[in-house]
């Protein structure tokens, strides 16, 4: 059963319409795609029913985090949000960025140098021809929580550098203390 809110791009045409593929191009080999939740014999430590999935997260978030689509640019307010605070997936709470290493970028998506120590894993992600520019033996890396399985993004070469571009619908801002 597969959904796509309208503020949601799939993955074909995330890649398809931005041109980002180019900035990721790799000469790794193949290996099988891994869909949240489903790395082999790993078991994560927040299971739950797609019912209980689609109640906790929504139509969009969960088409997101649990199907691994990819939210429109700019269509989270989280994109370009700068205070200070910390930055938890939507599907467990599990603390996975901290503001101070976020990265404003005009591309509209939610950007990290890095993640929090233990709170991302990451799998094979792709190819897939209709991304376009991407070749038969090109992949992209996923980023995933460690305890949830859920998709928050990709690592791509942006702005120079590595960097987690993360779809703001994974995650919920939690604003520093003053």
């Amino acid at each position: 059963m597969s959904r796509n809110p309208p503020h949601t791009l799939s993955r074909r045409g995330f890649f398809a319409s931005t041109g980002a593929t180019a900035l990721t191009l790799a000469s790794a080999p193949v290996a099988a795609s891994v869909a949240a939740g489903s790395a082999s014999d790993f078991q994560y430590e927040v299971q739950r029913t797609v019912d209980q999935w689609l109640t906790q997260l929504g139509e969009q978030s969960y088409a997101i985090m649990r199907e691994g689509l990819t939210e429109a640019p700019k269509s989270s307010p989280l994109w370009d949000e700068t205070k200070p605070g910390s930055y938890h997936c939507k599907g467990c709470d599990l603390y996975n960025y901290d503001a101070r290493l976020k990265v404003v970028l005009e591309k509209g998506w939610v950007f990290f140098e890095h993640s929090q120590p233990d709170s991302v894993l990451t799998a094979i992600d792709g190819p897939v021809p209709e991304y376009g520019a991407m070749s038969e033996d090109a992949a992209l890396t996923e980023v995933h929580c460690r305890r949830c399985g859920s998709h928050l993004g990709h690592l791509l070469i942006v702005a120079g550098g590595m960097k987690h571009c993360i779809n703001g619908a994974s995650l919920d801002f939690k604003p520093a203390e003053a």
